[in-house]
């Protein structure tokens, strides 16, 4: 039987006596497209930081290819193969794309040593950022500080800043957000085009994303898995649409 990429088993977490995430199981194969979605507040994010390390859980474990990998630090878990974006980007707005990828680049192989320029000094590792640059077609960009680019570029690099770090598993958190409808697009054909192998985990409240990117869809309600299925399943689903009261679901009535 294969061992899932990413698991988590039982992940518990409350703040106080307000639990956030409810007994969540969560298996992701190599090479899945799967989302998280859920009404606001239903935890979404909070599970990702489980994930990632930013928190700790209460009880319940995560493994990557089968280890258990609870106790590790967010930075041990990114060397494992475990990557992320977030919902409000992350990169160093006063460097120039490429600084950012060469800075990962050199971050991933032990190289930067505190000095973030001398981590594009190394012709091999420029020709590596500027291929991932042409893949999530950025390479006119290459030169330009990052606050220079408009926001909907700013979310590639983060991708490609993600995609640097040679992961095995990717959670993008809302890579949509703040970006104008008119790029959504960008967004949409980049992650449809990524590493086949990289069992993505997006989380999203756009159904456009949704929809066109899963093969399967987890459903998160107050911090519990509510269910999961294809996305014609989820589609279909009378329970899920009561949940989201028509709001986000295609064909579900009101968009509020």
């Amino acid at each position: 039987m294969t061992v899932p990429v990413l698991e988590v088993k039982g992940l518990n977490r409350a703040f106080g006596a307000l639990p956030v995430t409810r007994n969540v199981d969560l298996a992701l194969e190599k090479g899945a497209r799967r989302a998280l979605i859920g009404p606001n507040g239903a935890g979404k994010t909070t599970l990702v930081n489980l994930i990632t390390g930013a928190l700790k859980p209460s009880s319940g474990r995560v493994l990557l290819d089968g280890e258990d990998i609870t106790a590790l630090s967010q930075a041990e878990r990114a060397r494992r193969g475990l990557a992320r974006t977030f919902q409000i980007n992350t990169l160093f707005r006063g460097l120039t794309v490429l600084e950012n990828i060469c800075m990962t680049i050199g971050e991933r192989d032990g190289e930067c040593n505190n000095l973030w320029r001398a981590a594009g000094a190394k012709r091999s590792v420029i020709d590596e950022a500027l291929d991932y640059l042409d893949a999530l077609r950025l390479t006119d960009d290459a030169l330009k500080l990052v606050r220079e680019l408009p926001y909907g570029r700013q979310r590639l690099v983060e991708i490609a800043v993600a995609l640097a770090q040679r992961p095995r598993v990717l959670l993008l958190d809302e890579p949509a957000a703040g970006v104008p409808s008119s790029e959504t697009h960008l967004i949409l054909d980049v992650v449809a085009s990524l590493d086949p192998d990289i069992a993505i985990l997006i989380i999203e409240h756009d159904m456009e994303v949704v929809f066109r990117f899963a093969r399967q869809i987890t459903v998160l309600v107050a911090g519990a898995v509510f269910t999961e299925g294809t996305p014609e399943e989820i589609m279909a689903n009378a329970d899920v649409r009561a949940v989201y009261l028509g709001e986000a679901i295609p064909g579900g009535g009101r968009h509020d």
